[in-house]
């Protein structure tokens, strides 16, 4: 099922013109309907990777929904025209998703990060919503390759529990290019891509103080955090993406082939 709403163009990534009650109800509509949906998320460095490397473009193109998790994105789109409406950043709204699938009785499988990092994960949401059903939860230390035995044990885990929503945390590129790779083989109705959500989630993660995530600066605190992780990101990525949403913004930005 594709999605209806407006999206805007940015750096050649169409991103949904989306907020977060309009997200939660195109959720509950697909798992409704039985449609599987490609829900992904951007931030400015993933506008980056997908700028430079058109599959990535390309897969995030053919999601039903790409949704805004980053300041930088909202600062380019304005400087382009584009109000969009929400940052939804993973670190947050999951609290939200949790009450949603709880609700509704979803069931979700947590794949990604650290051995032992998803499931912590999911044991700390389910303190909060005792009754949220997670049928399965797996690291993000596979062989990812097509065909591995590995891969294919995973592929098997998650059919097994043939869960409504697949939430997956590898970091951008990886997860985006496995799920390019295997969800045509996956049960499950919708597939969320969330980076370093389960690490946030179970604490494994120190997030930035409040007032900077809350004034366009998480960036920032992520940076101060893990320097030796993002400073190539952040320092050079930054002004990278900058540049390139100026040249937008004046018709001079050459988008490379798909």
């Amino acid at each position: 099922m594709r999605n209806t709403l407006d999206y805007y163009q940015v750096l050649g990534v169409n991103i949904s013109n989306i907020t977060v009650c309009e997200l939660h109800d195109f959720i509950v509509r697909s798992i409704k309907e039985k449609n599987k949906a490609l829900i992904m998320n951007v931030n400015a460095h993933c506008l980056n990777l997908a700028y430079t490397q058109p599959w990535l473009r390309r897969f995030l193109n053919s999601a039903d929904i790409v949704f805004c998790d980053g300041a930088g994105v909202i600062l380019g789109a304005n400087i382009l025209g584009f109000p969009i409406p929400e940052r939804i950043t993973y670190a947050d709204w999951i609290w939200q998703f949790a009450e949603l699938a709880e609700t509704h009785q979803y069931s979700l499988y947590l794949l990604g990060a650290k051995p032992g990092i998803a499931k912590k994960a999911g044991e700390r949401l389910k303190e909060y919503h005792p009754k949220l059903r997670i049928v399965g939860a797996h690291h993000g230390y596979f062989n990812k390759g097509i065909g591995n035995a590995e891969n294919e044990e995973v592929i098997r885990e998650i059919n097994a529990s043939k869960p409504d929503i697949l939430i997956m945390g590898f970091g951008m590129p990886l997860q985006e290019q496995w799920l390019m790779e295997n969800w045509d083989r996956l049960e499950a109705n919708i597939a969320l891509t969330g980076g370093a959500v389960f690490d946030y989630v179970s604490d494994n993660l120190r997030r930035a103080p409040r007032w900077m995530t809350n004034h366009g600066l998480e960036w920032l605190g992520r940076l101060i955090i893990e320097p030796s992780r993002l400073w190539r990101r952040y320092i050079i990525g930054n002004p990278i993406f900058l540049w390139r949403i100026l040249l937008q913004r004046f018709g001079l930005l050459r988008i490379y082939s798909l």
